[in-house]
């Protein structure tokens, strides 16, 4: 469904003053190029020994010296928000290279030498499209994002739950597993990542997260992946339910849920999104009114999109919209019924 590997957008002047203001550009080191002097690697496999699309990199001693200190100093200013000097106890005991994707990742491994006990973080090239899609989530979405920027490194904090893919393999299928409530949690998770044009929810880019409760077990479908943030033109990539590796999921929703209920949880996501949007009305106001004004897909997307969304909602309110971003800001304020000239929606820029 996804033809070619995205174009990777620099992050702009206004969108940097943007994250300083919201206190994500921080003086971090920007070691994304350094991390790419690796000198061997190897295939990384899971703990069930099944093989994966990461790498795990090595370095010559005198490189891996110099690397240390300084992701150690990232993780604490990422966990604590300030430059604490309290990481000489923390190990990089491993280094993993995914090879995919727009922004090649490294996933870190930390591990605190006084107890074992480990965490991750992700070093990624910082592509405009990607930290639109991660500000989205933390202000539309129930689920709060950390991330820090500077120059090309982008560090983002591990999104803890069960790979999509893996829980359909290994848990969708279970005896215990409570159907109805993974259903609505699909449903809605599909009607965020629509409303907000957060495209390629395919079963490898979520997590679910399993919490259990004092009586049934909750679930919440978490994105992983935000690089295809407003950038393909064909309107089937934002609907999570159109890929074939969610078709188990998606057959699942519609056995055990009517259209009564659907549109139950869907009213619900609408609500709480428009909920969300007005408490952070400022941030969202300047966040899209940096968008609206960047290249951040080519033309051609744009123009394609817009016919699929006049299509899908059937109306002529896309057509004469000029850039991704004031696509998905209408998208959003024509989902969520939000009145843009409303004076709540002042921006802080």
């Amino acid at each position: 469904m996804i033809a070619r590997k995205k174009i990777r957008y620099p992050v702009s002047p206004a969108l940097r003053q943007y994250l300083y203001h919201f206190d994500r550009q921080r003086d971090i080191p920007k070691i994304y190029d350094d991390l790419l002097r690796f000198s061997g690697a190897i295939p990384y496999e899971d703990p069930r020994g099944r093989e994966t699309l990461w790498l795990t990199v090595m370095y010559r001693p005198e490189v891996f010296a110099e690397l240390r200190p300084l992701l150690t100093s990232i993780y604490t200013e990422l966990k604590l928000g300030r430059d604490a000097q309290q990481h000489e106890h923390l190990l990089v005991d491993r280094i993993d290279f995914g090879d995919f994707g727009n922004s090649r990742p490294f996933r870190i491994r930390i591990t605190n030498l006084f107890n074992d006990n480990s965490d991750y973080f992700y070093v990624k090239h910082a592509d405009a499209s990607r930290i639109y899609g991660l500000e989205l989530e933390h202000i539309l979405s129930p689920n709060r994002i950390n991330y820090l920027v500077n120059g090309n490194t982008l560090i983002e904090e591990h999104i803890a739950g069960v790979p999509g893919d893996m829980f359909i393999r290994d848990y969708l299928s279970q005896p215990g597993l409570n159907k109805v409530r993974i259903a609505k949690e699909f449903t809605k998770f599909t009607e965020r990542s629509f409303i907000r044009l957060l495209g390629d929810m395919r079963s490898v880019n979520y997590v679910v997260d399993i919490t259990p409760d004092f009586e049934e077990v909750q679930y919440r479908v978490r994105a992983i992946d935000f690089d295809q943030q407003s950038y393909e033109g064909n309107g089937n990539i934002y609907l999570a339910f159109r890929f074939k590796s969610n078709r188990a999921v998606t057959r699942l929703a519609f056995d055990v849920l009517n259209r009564v209920s659907i549109d139950q949880y869907v009213a619900e996501e609408h609500s709480q999104m428009s909920r969300r949007a007005k408490v952070e009305s400022g941030r969202l106001r300047a966040l899209l009114g940096i968008m609206r004004r960047e290249e951040i897909a080519p033309r051609e997307h744009v123009l394609t999109l817009a016919k699929e969304l006049d299509r899908m909602h059937g109306t002529n309110d896309f057509g004469d919209c000029r850039s991704m971003g004031e696509l998905t800001a209408r998208h959003i304020f024509t989902m969520l019924e939000i009145d843009p000239s409303d004076s709540d929606w002042e921006s802080p820029f």
